[in-house]
């Protein structure tokens, strides 16, 4: 192989024998789309030669190519390199996935790549056998082939990848030829013949695995099946080929009709029977049978196999699998085994404890059963006489003792051999840590792409093919828990009419999800309620009213104010939940649900109905975040009021010291602050009113439009139910989040309407900061829309309010936004006198977020080159707080200045920014400044088909949100002498 080392490389491995998948520092990779997959395998499997771009287009789409295939193939190798090398500064040349003269080529270490292990493996094996060493090519082997997970490059396209498959396919079964010809050096004949049975009914064409099916029969004193083999294989040679068995076979045949003394090998070692007694049972079996469709785990599954296999040393090698029920520990269990087995020559051992069940196996029943199976006819009575006798018959015994589903390690501390030699592998839902020296493996959901080659193995690739997203959407819904995924693939291969998308459909439903995914007694609502009958009363409550919150985490902060309990109390609870593995732990102090396991809880809480403790558990965490918020709030813009709240807080929240840890604080728990609101929104009347507080402090100091699709229809929900409750405090509450909402995602117009409404529900001459800040509000929004004289009046009882119940923080606030309406009435000089006022009240207060917004103003209200520091500054103020719609903003309005200075490239530069961010944040608004700045600068650079282009995305967003922005736009394009404009894209 031609791979180069690349010094001080990171931990990146790459899997071709099965799904391909790539890990960096042992974390899994997402590799894109099939088609950038092939691209990265036509890399791989070209070990670091170069591949040119017209070779990637063949191996891609062969003689049919899209038109835009080599601008296509270039986006795959970006994306490829981002992903691969994260770490990479912006514009450093690629080290791994580099550009070489028309092509590309992959440098990554030799032992990157699991193709390569597989081929060093294979000749270390070849050259093993040559030299005598049969034990030791027998395990070199069985290393080799524990790297295949499945079919190799599954669900990869292209001429290439299918030409790779079936080569791929040829060396893994030539390799197992190889091996079943050395477990049969080591007298392993009777534990291959099933393997052998297997390789010759999936290859019957195979002449080399029929000769070695024949020897291991003859040697298991199976004679005449040794020559039916032979008789059936010639038959079946005559009536497809129309030849006769090769010369191979043919001997074969022959001396085993002469009965050749050199056939017989002496079997693997057993303890010799008495003389005078009954011949020595034979070795124990008892594995249940491996599953034909096993998928993914590779690195998993060598990790076992090693371990297994080099059991050997002073103490029993123990090593246990927990993981969530239905997660795939005995499947993988069991496929180790059998890829294993052969090491083990005395006989495997299987057990099912029952420890997820109601009555768990007796360990000195197991015993007498195990005892019984190597031999022995009369049991002793008790437990210790059973495992002393136990150990001492496995003292001179190589075996594999495979104990599936255990309750916890005092289970199985009983049935662990005295000595070395002997292996256990055992699998349990909780994590069996009580055992001396034992190995523990978490078992975790498959990957997306491991989830999706066991779906296609049960369903069908070219069922698959067809709906690859309504598969990706399937596998998604079950979590990638492999039992939820063979249920799901089971019912759809058993219904042909159904398509991919129809099962889809049904288990989007959340409600339905746990009825969907059962089949026959398969069930996962089954297989969950095995764990949870387990806990305790206390884990229990727990377990069900955590998942009251719908977020993808819970800090221990929430889970002690949900469970109503203290902080270690509740700590406590939470860790015997992930020790029972019905919730996880990825970092300490944060608690999550697999998404099947919170739909499991949910339904709990459905069934036993207490909704009143379930509202209190609401209320608590509301009780928390609220102030939390608030405390957020004061450090984020001291001195700044805040809305009078309807809530009335029993916590003071928790201590965030400064800034940063504040803004920390709010990106850290930004979801369970929106799942709190969706609980609570379902709730009665206080749990909503206290849902509409926390919005509102979160609104004022963290402005993110992408809450807009989330949030927009449970404010609406609250807001109906309020005025069915005739709740005018709640209603003005309602309507001001709304609008403030709207207006961050730049519906103007909603956004206008609902402040209205949310004034009409408070009293004019009553001064409260609320009031202030809808009348503030209001005006703003009259003003983007050009109505500063309708917005003036507004803005003025903003400021008398806020002479009464305010701050000089307010006081800058509003007269900046009195400056942006005096500009649009014309009045210039009155204008940046305003907003040069409220800059420097702003600059003498010990609040950024103000001063980061009075420089905005005033950079928009000069309109020139004299703009460009202030908006520099607004901009670095905005970055820091990680205010990204406003850095947006400030981007724009800085490349307009930029235009104003006649500095085109750096214009382009902000303006470019911008529109990333406004894309990346979903502001129409933003995105509009952008292309408009952006246009302009591109025109001015001599590119008028980019700038053409971006000028109307610009007058479209502008005429869909009803701005003034939109008329100077439509002149510079009207100045380009194109061709008329389009009508613009309805809202």
């Amino acid at each position: 192989m031609e791979f180069r080392e690349t010094p001080q490389a990171p931990a990146l491995r790459f899997q071709v024998l099965g799904p391909v998948q790539a890990w960096l520092d042992d974390k899994p990779l997402s590799l894109g789309s099939p088609q950038q997959q092939a691209v990265l395998t036509t890399l791989l499997l070209h070990s670091g030669r170069l591949v040119t771009t017209q070779d990637l287009v063949d191996a891609l789409w062969g003689d049919r190519p899209p038109t835009q295939a080599v601008a296509a193939l270039r986006t795959y190798v970006s994306r490829l390199r981002s992903v691969i090398e994260p770490r990479r500064e912006v514009r450093r040349p690629a080290e791994l996935l580099i550009s070489v003269a028309d092509g590309y080529a992959l440098r990554i270490p030799g032992e990157a790549l699991d193709l390569t292990v597989f081929e060093r493996l294979s000749a270390e094996a070849a050259a093993a056998r040559t030299s005598g060493d049969r034990h030791e090519a027998h395990r070199l082997l069985v290393q080799a082939l524990n790297l295949f997970s499945g079919r190799p490059l599954t669900g990869i396209p292209g001429p290439y990848a299918d030409a790779q498959r079936l080569r791929l396919a040829e060396r893994q079964v030539a390799a197992a030829e190889e091996l079943c010809a050395a477990a049969l050096d080591i007298g392993l004949h009777a534990e291959i013949v099933g393997e052998l049975n297997n390789l010759t009914a999936e290859h019957p064409l195979r002449e080399r695995l029929r000769e070695l099916l024949m020897l291991a029969l003859y040697r298991c004193g199976r004679q005449a099946e040794a020559l039916g083999v032979y008789t059936d294989t010639r038959k079946l040679l005559i009536e497809e080929l129309g030849v006769e068995p090769g010369a191979g076979l043919s001997a074969m045949h022959t001396r085993i009709l002469a009965a050749d003394p050199d056939l017989v090998l002496p079997a693997a070692p057993v303890l010799a029977a008495r003389e005078d007694g009954p011949a020595a049972p034979p070795a124990p079996a008892q594995l249940p049978a491996d599953v034909s469709d096993f998928s993914g785990r590779s690195k998993l599954v060598g990790e076992l196999s090693t371990i297994l296999m080099n059991a050997t040393g002073q103490a029993v090698v123990v090593t246990s699998l927990a993981g969530i029920g239905g997660v795939g520990k005995t499947t993988l269990a069991v496929h180790v085994a059998h890829r294993v087995r052969a090491e083990f020559p005395d006989g495997q051992l299987y057990v099912d404890l029952r420890g997820a069940g109601a009555s768990p196996a007796d360990p000195v029943v197991v015993l007498g059963d195990f005892l019984h199976a190597l031999g022995v006819t009369e049991n002793p009575d008790s437990l210790e006489q059973r495992a002393a006798l136990y150990r001492s018959l496995l003292a001179n015994r190589r075996m594999l003792i495979l104990l599936d589903n255990a309750r916890d390690a005092d289970q199985i501390q009983p049935l662990i051999p005295g000595v070395s030699g002997c292996a256990v592998l055992a699998t349990s839902r909780s994590r069996l840590a009580g055992i001396p020296g034992a190995q523990l493996f978490d078992v975790e959901e498959l990957t997306p792409t491991e989830a999706l080659a066991l779906f296609s193995a049960i369903v069908g690739e070219q069922r698959v093919a067809a709906e690859p997203e309504a598969a990706m959407k399937v596998v998604t819904a079950c979590g990638f828990l492999p039992l939820a995924v063979r249920i799901a693939a089971a019912r759809l291969a058993s219904r042909p009419r159904w398509s991919v998308s129809d099962l889809a459909s049904r288990l989007a439903d959340q409600r339905r999800r746990l009825d969907e995914l059962q089949l026959g007694n398969l069930a996962v609502e089954t297989t969950i309620g095995l764990g949870y009958g387990q806990l305790s009363a206390a884990e229990a409550r727990a377990f069900r009213l955590l998942a009251l919150i719908d977020s993808p985490d819970i800090p221990l902060a929430a889970a002690t104010a949900l469970l109503g309990v203290d902080e270690y109390t509740a700590e406590d609870l939470a860790e015997a939940l992930v020790e029972a593995n019905m919730l996880e732990c990825f970092t300490p102090g944060r608690y999550r649900y697999h998404d099947l396991l919170r739909l499991y809880a949910q339904r709990q809480n459905e069934r036993i109905g207490d909704i009143e403790e379930q509202e209190r558990a609401v209320m608590r965490l509301l009780d928390l975040l609220i102030p939390t918020v608030r405390n957020a709030a004061q450090v984020i813009e001291p001195d700044d009021p805040l809305p009078e709240l309807l809530t009335t807080l029993t916590s003071p929240g928790l201590s965030l010291p400064t800034g940063p840890a504040a803004q920390d604080w709010l990106r850290t728990e930004g979801a369970l602050l929106l799942s709190a609101v969706e609980a609570a929104a379902s709730g009665p009347g206080a749990l909503q009113r206290a849902a509409v507080d926390l919005l509102n402090y979160l609104f004022s100091i963290d402005p993110d439009p992408t809450r807009g699709p989330r949030v927009l229809p449970v404010l609406e929900a609250i807001g109906a139910d309020a005025q069915r409750r005739v709740d005018s405090p709640g209603i003005a509450r309602v309507y001001f989040a709304l609008g403030t909402l709207q207006s961050i995602t730049s519906d103007f117009h909603g956004s206008e309407q609902s402040f209205r409404r949310s004034l009409d529900h408070q009293t004019a001459d009553e001064p409260t900061v609320l009031l202030l800040a809808t009348a503030n509000m209001l005006g703003v929004i009259l003003s983007v829309g050009n109505r500063p004289a309708e917005a003036l009046p507004f803005l003025e009882q903003a400021r008398a309010i806020n002479r009464q119940v305010g701050t000089s923080i307010g006081e800058a606030r509003i007269v900046g936004n009195i400056a942006r309406v005096q500009h649009r009435l014309g009045m210039a000089e009155t204008a940046i006198q305003s907003a040069g006022d409220g800059v420097a009240a702003a600059r003498t207060s010990n609040n950024g977020p103000l001063l980061a917004q009075t420089l905005y103003q005033l950079g928009v209200v000069l309109s020139t080159a004299e703009a460009v520091p202030h908006l520099r500054e607004a901009h670095q103020l905005f970055q820091s707080q990680q205010n990204a719609l406003w850095e947006g903003y400030a981007l724009a309005r800085l490349a307009s200045a930029l235009l104003a200075a006649e500095q085109h490239a750096e214009a382009a530069e902000a303006a470019g920014e911008s529109l990333a961010i406004g894309q990346e944040m979903d502001s129409a608004y933003c995105q509009g400044l952008a292309n408009a700045a952006l246009g302009e600068a591109l025109l001015a650079l001599a590119q008028p088909a980019r700038g053409l282009a971006c000028l109307q995305e610009a007058h479209a967003i502008f005429t869909r949100l009803g701005v003034p922005e939109a008329s100077p736009v439509a002149d510079l394009i009207s100045q380009q002498h194109t061709e008329p404009l389009t009508s613009p894209p309805a809202p």
